[in-house]
Formats: structure tokens, C-alpha cells, sequence
């Protein structure tokens, strides 16, 4: 709970099973969460039946993707206030805190991993996947006039019950290149937004999106391709402005 506001957060699981229970304990630990949203995207391990037999609530998307498990979650979350991350090590239940912290004026609060001082020598953040996430979210600051952002592929975000209502209507990505979508969503739509930092860990098992320098370069081309697209279609629906 956060000043009164109930607090969910949301985990997409694929083959998580060697940390979603530690991940689980971690943000219940802050006594800030009151629920854990994990969802099960064909998880072939023990991902949810170690879930199951922790606190968390497990929901099942047998659509197969890391956009269609956030969709899901966020569907199914009771909260008022809405944070998204990963159950593989790679981010702190503490830094809920600051997420919480600037959702005081703030309708979403961004997590950025390319601050070199919060990131671990164990993570998958070297100068090639930092160059990538930072100059795709500055594409999308240059074309958008957004804030200023340094990372365009961070799970760790917040979001306010009501700024989802207003945009989870218009997602259309279910893969791995959902999180740009997100982001342009919420400026289209006007909502107040601000990227803070968060610790960056190395992760528990393979990474299925950016363990690989191809598939991750792949992937950041399938990402400026969806952001030149919504540039386009921007170019005849003006960019709502909250005053």
C-alpha cells in the first residue's frame, strides 16, 4: 500500500523457475506490494507451480510472447498503482520505493538500466546493448519531443490504474518489442511521464530477448521500424499536451 493507493506488480514468467520464488519474496519484502500478478506464458519448467505455493496470484497466457504476458498482467491487476518487472534477478524489490515515490506527480515512472552506477558487473549491459537502448529511446525523445529518455527496453515501470485505462486499448504489439509501444502510447495520450534509474542485475537462466548481440540487434531494428510508424501516424493526430 502506498498512501492509501493499493499496489500491484505485475511478473511475465517464461521458464522462470530459478528465481520466481526468491523474486516474489524480494517485493513482498518491501511491505509496500499488496499483490503479485505472475503470469505463466508456457512456461515448459516449475515456474508456476513453485509460483502457486508462494502468495502470488498465477494466471495462465498461452499466447506466446513477452508483450502478450504484460497485456495479460496488467489486465488482471487489482491495483490502483501498477509496476511491471522481471522475476529473474536482474531488478530489486527496493527500488519499488522510488517508482512509488514519483508517482506522487507522475501518471508513469520509467526504469532506465544504462546508469552505469546502478548497474552490476553481472548484467547484460555492456557498451553494445547500453549504445542500442540509448539511442532508440532518444529516437523516440528527438521525434517525439517526449522526455528525455535513455532506455527503451526496461520492464520496470510504473503505471496508474486510470493512465492505463487510457491506452491499453491501442496496444497491438504482443512480442518483444512491446515496450517502445508502451512508451509511445503513453505520450500520444498525453500522460505524464519521467525516467528514473534502477539497479540492473545480472539475471537467473538464458535471456530470451537480448542474451544474443544479433537477436538483440534484430530486435532494435523491429523497434525503430514501430516507432517510425507511429511518427507517421502522429503526423495527423496531434500529440496531447497535459497542462
Amino acid at each position: 500500500m502506498w498512501k492509501e493507493h493499493k499496489v500491484s506488480v505485475v511478473f511475465p514468467a517464461w521458464n522462470e523457475e530459478g528465481y520466481i520464488v526468491q523474486a516474489i519474496d524480494d517485493f513482498f519484502s518491501t511491505g509496500l506490494v499488496d499483490e503479485i500478478v505472475v503470469v505463466d506464458n508456457n512456461s515448459k519448467d516449475r515456474t508456476a507451480a513453485l509460483a502457486r505455493k508462494t502468495k502470488a496470484r498465477v494466471v495462465t497466457e498461452t499466447r506466446q510472447g513477452y508483450g502478450w504476458a504484460l497485456r495479460r498482467g496488467l489486465d488482471e491487476a487489482k491495483g490502483d498503482l501498477i509496476i511491471t518487472a522481471e522475476p529473474d534477478s536482474t531488478f530489486l524489490g527496493r527500488d519499488v520505493v522510488k517508482l512509488l515515490a514519483y508517482s506522487d506527480d507522475f501518471d508513469v515512472v520509467f526504469g532506465t538500466r544504462t546508469t552505469k552506477e546502478l548497474t552490476w558487473s553481472s548484467a547484460n549491459m555492456g557498451w553494445f546493448m547500453r549504445l542500442g537502448n540509448v539511442f532508440v529511446a532518444k529516437l523516440i525523445t528527438f521525434l517525439f519531443n517526449a522526455p528525455s529518455f535513455s532506455d527503451v527496453g526496461c520492464t520496470m515501470k510504473l503505471i496508474k490504474r486510470d493512465a492505463l485505462k487510457k491506452i491499453k486499448s491501442q496496444f497491438t504489439v504482443g512480442k518483444s518489442h512491446f515496450s517502445p509501444e508502451f512508451m509511445l502510447l503513453c505520450i500520444l495520450n498525453g500522460l505524464r511521464c519521467v525516467e528514473i534509474p534502477v539497479n540492473y542485475r545480472g539475471r537467473v537462466g538464458e535471456s530470451k530477448i537480448s542474451g544474443k548481440k544479433h537477436k538483440a540487434f534484430l530486435l532494435g531494428l523491429v523497434m525503430i521500424r514501430l516507432i517510425i510508424s507511429y511518427r507517421l501516424k502522429a503526423l495527423f493526430r496531434p500529440i496531447r499536451r497535459n497542462r
